[in-house]
Parts: C-alpha cells; structure tokens; sequence
C-alpha cells in the first residue's frame, strides 16, 4: 500500500504534452560549452590550447586545488576558446564538434580498490556529475559520502525518465552500483518509481531501494535525502544521476566514459516536446533551433521551475525549458509603485499547497520563516543542509515568485559553510 507520504506533492503543468519517449532522436550539436555550475567557483589549469583538436573524453581543463579532478571534452572537438576571469576562475570553455576525433581511453585495472576507482572517475571527467550535500558542488578529492543517494527517477515537469535513459543499460548500471558501493561504508539509496521494484537490481542490504510517488518534488533529491539519510556538516552524502551510474558501469567495462545522455527539449514556445540524446554542454540554441515558435522567447538550462537561462546544457541538467517571454508591463504611476513597495515584506500564508510543495516531509511555514528570518540553527534542525536550490523551486512557484526561497537558501547556505570552515 502506498503511504500518505508517497502520494503528497504537486503535479504543475508547462509544457502542453510530455516528450514521447517512443522516437529518441540521436543529435550532437555543432558547438559545445563547458561552465561550472550555478554558484561554483572553479578555478582551472587549462591542459589545451585554443585550436587544439581532442578526443571525446579527453581532458582539456582540470582543478588548480586539485589536479586529478579533471573537465573533459563532451564530444571530439576543436577547442574554439577558453575563458578565465582573473584568479583562473572559469567561465567557460567552448568547443567545435570534430567528427574525426576519436575517443579517450583510460586505465581501469586498478579500479577494484576504492582509492582507483576515485582516481579512474576523477581523471575520466564523471567527478562533477557527482553532487555533495550540504552546500552543493562537486564532492572534495578524498572525500567519503555517509551514503550515496541514486535517482532513478524525475518528477519535475516534462522530465525524463531515467528508466527510459538507462534501458538496454541494465548491466552497466548494476556495475555502476557495485562500485559506488566502494566509495562509502553506508548505503546507496536508490530513488524508482512506486511499483517499478523490478528495474532495480537486488543486491543486498548496502543497495537499498526507496519508492517515490508520482508528484513533484518527490523525486528531488533533497526531499528524499531528508526522509532517508539527512546530510550533515560532518556527515556529506551524494547524488547522481542513474544514468550516470550506468556510464560509470560502462566506463569500467571499456575503458570510455560515454558522453550521452537523455534529455527533454520541451515549454510552450516549442511546436512539439522531444526526447534526444545529446552530450553534456550542448548548445540549447542547437537542440530546439529548428523547434520553436516565432516570437520572443528563453531558453532554461533545466526544469520550469529551477531551470536557468543559459547557452549550453549545465552539467547535471537533463532538460531544455522553451518559455515564452512575457511581454515588459507598463511601468506603474510611482504612487501605487510607493504604497505597494511599502507592504513588503509580504507575509507567507501557509497553505495546503505549500505543505505540498515540500513533499508533506518538512513542515512548510516553519522551514520558510526560519529561512526568512536567517534563523541558521532553526533551519538545520527542519533538514536544510539536506536541500539545494532546485529542491525549493516548487515552494516558489506556488509563493508566486515574491519569497525568493531559492536565493535566500543559497545565502544561508553560504553562511553555514563559512561558519563552519572557520
């Protein structure tokens, strides 16, 4: 029986139909961009020069602090630039697709020890598709998570299946397994959809399934890290993707990373929602040119509800939103401007839909007045070290916009890291 827990949460519609999942396209976009991720500094020793040509999975950049943690080409390429701020700080790095590029091979003979496997995932480019939690980011070099979190299943608006991604892949994923079980000496949770058992591999105790319901955002991560294993400041636990689990499995079996994966071009300013198989940094522009509505439009790298504006695919991201721009408004006259401004800031109302809107896992009004309120120690206790931005999307989208609990988590976040690294 399903519990009252599986089934809470929300179902918001954007995109007029879901992508179907029975006509995958195979494209590969004419130009590619490697970025850090949102609220990521990455400061980088480029290992290539402009104009090089490189193999698919070949590194072309990798960390100042951490030379073995490298960024590798998403596709055989020519490198057509590489940005730096000041500080080495990356910002992006964009490449030409090359067809006659080849592919990088690496050494997976050591990878039966946990010390090789970090080694071979690190200097292989699937490092950053990992996620830490608290705070974000990719895990430190010689970090070890308390646990492993594997999604196996999305329920952000027009997301794809990850069952649909890795079918076929059964193998690789079940190896992929048994080696994140080498990473941590607790469990790999792994996150499928209620009813779907069977798509996940019995393996003992240390593989522990855990059902998801249908509705938003009982697939984010941080929800289902709060109900199964709350991270801690001194307890950091992971996520990833299934489908990266697989590519991890295929890795060890070949010696190639593949550089595939599956992903939704969907929203309102498409004629018609697809499922393609692209490489991480692909072009938006690329994916939904051919696609798209005349008229103003933004693209997202990710989902309605936390996508960005982007230019390229963000690393972990698995979905293009086409959103329609909104007309700009009038500006109103500056005395209804005054007396509107001089209401804020707007109380919360606690409702229905916003308990719903955190999985019925945290208690709603309390979680968004201690954020409000920069209340730090009040937050950890309701399971903030558990979530990211994308995990509050939801929450924001039923405040209408106006609480910006995305932006005022990031910020508390940054505090708790600071306080505590002092």
């Amino acid at each position: 029986m399903i519990s009252l827990a599986v089934r809470a949460g929300l179902s918001p519609g954007f995109s007029p139909t879901p992508p179907d999942d029975s006509a995958i396209e195979e494209v590969v976009t004419a130009e590619a961009g490697l970025r850090p991720p949102a609220h990521v500094t990455l400061r980088v020793t480029p290992l290539v020069e402009e104009d090089a040509c490189v193999p698919r999975g070949a590194p072309v950049a990798c960390l100042r602090d951490a030379p073995d943690i490298c960024l590798v080409a998403p596709m055989p390429a020519r490198v057509a630039r590489i940005t730096l701020q000041p500080g080495r700080k990356l910002t992006e790095i964009v490449l030409f697709h090359d067809e006659g590029g080849g592919v990088q091979r690496h050494d997976v003979s050591g990878s039966s020890r946990p010390a090789g496997l970090r080694a071979l995932m690190q200097r292989a480019g699937l490092w950053p598709w990992l996620r830490r939690r608290p705070f974000g980011g990719m895990p430190a070099v010689d970090e070890v998570p308390a646990a492993i979190l594997v999604m196996a299943v999305d329920t952000r608006p027009a997301a794809p299946d990850p069952l649909v991604a890795i079918a076929g892949r059964e193998e690789s994923f079940e190896r992929g397994l048994r080696a994140l079980k080498r990473l941590t000496e607790g469990p790999v949770l792994v996150c499928h959809a209620a009813g779907r058992e069977d798509a996940i591999p019995a393996m003992g105790v240390r593989v522990q399934p855990v059902p998801v319901g249908p509705r938003h955002p009982q697939g984010a991560a941080g929800i289902r890290l709060h109900e199964a294993w709350p991270a801690g400041l001194d307890a950091p636990v992971w996520d990833l993707h299934a489908e990266d689990v697989a590519a991890l499995g295929r890795l060890l079996e070949t010696g190639t990373l593949p550089m595939n994966r599956l992903v939704s071009v969907a929203g309102p300013a498409l004629r018609a929602p697809r499922l393609v198989r692209t490489q991480p940094g692909a072009s938006l522009r690329g994916l939904s040119f051919h696609d798209l509505h005349p008229g103003a439009h933004v693209l997202l790298s990710g989902d309605p509800l936390g996508g960005h504006p982007a230019e390229w695919l963000a690393p972990r991201d698995r979905q293009v939103s086409a959103l329609s721009r909104p007309e700009a408004a009038a500006p109103p006259h500056w005395l209804i401007r005054a007396l509107t401004r001089s209401a804020r800031p707007r109380p919360v109302i606690p409702t229905a839909a916003l308990d719903q809107a955190f999985g019925a896992q945290i208690p709603a009004a309390a979680f968004v007045r201690a954020l409000s309120a920069g209340d730090d120690e009040m937050a950890m206790k309701l399971g903030a070290l558990s979530l990211l931005e994308e995990d509050v999307a939801l929450a924001d989208y039923v405040l209408g916009g106006e609480a910006d609990l995305q932006g005022m988590l990031r910020v508390m976040l940054d505090r708790i890291r600071t306080e505590f690294a002092a």
